[in-house]
């Protein structure tokens, strides 16, 4: 009863996933606001300066991120850590759960239901927020 055989990428596939529109888009916005930046100085015969850009484009990428992204990865990734860490509003309904499920295992397999249940916490972390789960 392995669980811990699955790869890297299959594993956080979706975080790469994500990482990969977030790098596309990153990259989209710096070219298309570089076209911008050379038009507005040609169109005002000013010179084109690279660092120039960067501080402006700086600033629009960290003004779009304050506004934007960071309230996202709050709501979002702020919620998948402490569901990830069992915070215990995360678990309120599993303890019952889990609880009833070792209970039925128990009776089904009374010789090697404790060997079961030890494995499969191990293998999943066995993050019991119940008081009966403390010890463990």
């Amino acid at each position: 009863m392995n669980t811990k055989s699955r790869s890297l990428w299959k594993a956080y596939g979706y975080a790469w996933v994500t990482l990969g529109f977030f790098l596309i888009s990153l990259v989209g916005h710096w070219l298309f606001g570089w076209f911008a930046y050379v038009s507005e100085q040609q169109a005002h015969a000013q010179p084109v300066q690279f660092s120039e850009f960067l501080v402006e484009i700086s600033r629009d990428t960290f003004e779009n991120w304050q506004s934007e992204f960071l309230q996202l990865l709050w709501q979002v990734g702020g919620l998948a850590i402490l569901l990830y860490v069992g915070s215990p509003q995360s678990k309120e309904g599993d303890d019952r759960m889990e609880a009833k499920i070792e209970e039925i295992l128990r009776r089904v397999d009374p010789q090697n239901a404790e060997s079961i249940i030890k494995t499969l916490d191990e293998d999943y972390a066995g993050r019991g927020t119940d008081a009966r789960h403390a010890h463990l």
